[in-house]
């Protein structure tokens, strides 16, 4: 499996295209310039040792080299090996709406991504406990059974979307049942449900679901996301419209979740930009009592930066050795 440890800088390859095209730019105004100034075979005869073709050999090399740099420093990590692996800690299953309305951009860039960012924090600060994900929107399924693989658990959650339930709706009863089954049989005291969603629930009876799973030791929290002066929802480049032609508008509804959060025996957070809600909550699971938990995990990845460090280091010298004047007998100059 090959996974890249600090994907962020993979954002670093645009420049490579961009190098290329500014380059080819400079050149054709260069060649507009030399032919005002006169005729161009003339000009190349006045310089007999210039090579045009040693400029794009530099920028290709130049870029090349940048490509190996940034793959390096993206760290990307190659391994397979599964291994067993005994820890104490709490299970957490996250229920995360994608319904349309998640699209709603009362959150940068919107309220499904923010969630999304939130929840990869989130796993960044996991040790010991094991983390399971269920998405719902009609209809709920388990995207991630609980797992101590962080590695995994964030693969997972990259790719969920709106599209990942094809049947619209918010169910977050069915979602809340859902996730109480998803929780390994060796636990029993450390299990909590967190709710991601703004509460316009419009399929079950969410309460009587999150009452129930308390009655089995299962805490149930919940974080609103949304406001309640509401949002339009984008679709396809246009806003969300009902069957009369009117825009939807999309609101928290803070009270239903407050009320699931309560029969379920944990609390509720509203979502903010900068605190999204989930540190306080873990904060709370972490005094729960931990139990003895063993998970088959991914580990033992090989680091592979070095290698194509090497690479670009290599390309570089190559670059810096090419001379500017046109090869006679020797390549290099």
């Amino acid at each position: 499996m090959l996974y890249i440890a600090d994907a962020k800088f993979l954002w670093l390859l645009l420049l490579v295209p961009a190098v290329l095209i500014i380059y080819g730019i400079s050149r054709h105004l260069r060649n507009n310039a030399v032919r005002r100034f006169g005729d161009p075979a003339l000009v190349r005869q006045l310089m007999p040792s210039w090579s045009s073709a040693k400029g794009w050999w530099h920028v290709v090399l130049f870029c090349l080299a940048f490509f190996f740099f940034v793959i390096g420093l993206s760290r990307p990590l190659i391994g397979a090996k599964l291994s067993e692996r005994e820890t104490r800690g709490a299970e957490i299953m996250i229920c995360l709406d994608v319904s349309n309305s998640m699209l709603a951009q009362d959150y940068q860039p919107d309220r499904l991504s923010r969630a999304k960012l939130a929840i990869s924090r989130l796993v960044d600060r996991l040790h010991d406990d094991r983390i399971g994900l269920v998405i719902f929107a009609g209809t709920s399924f388990v995207q991630l059974p609980v797992t101590a693989d962080y590695i995994s658990a964030k693969m997972f959650l990259g790719e969920v979307d709106t599209g990942s339930i094809p049947i619209q709706g918010t169910a977050i009863g069915d979602a809340i049942i859902t996730a109480a089954r998803g929780f390994s049989p060796q636990s029993e005291k450390s299990r909590a449900i967190i709710v991601i969603s703004d509460g316009e629930n419009h399929e079950d009876d969410a309460v009587e679901a999150a009452k129930t799973v308390a009655e089995s030791g299962i805490k149930v929290y919940t974080i609103g996301v949304g406001s309640a002066e509401g949002e339009p929802i984008p679709m396809g480049g246009d806003l969300l419209k009902d069957k009369n032609g009117e825009i939807v508008v999309t609101r928290l509804n803070e009270q239903m979740l407050k009320e699931i959060a309560a029969a379920g025996g944990g609390s509720y957070v509203h979502a903010g930009n900068q605190e999204f809600g989930l540190n306080p909550i873990i904060d709370e699971i972490s005094m729960m009592e931990d139990e003895r938990l063993s998970s088959i995990v991914f580990e033992e990845y090989d680091e592979l930066y070095m290698y194509f460090l090497g690479i670009a280091l290599v390309i570089f010298v190559i670059e810096m050795l090419i001379g500017e004047r046109r090869a006679k007998r020797r390549i290099f100059r």
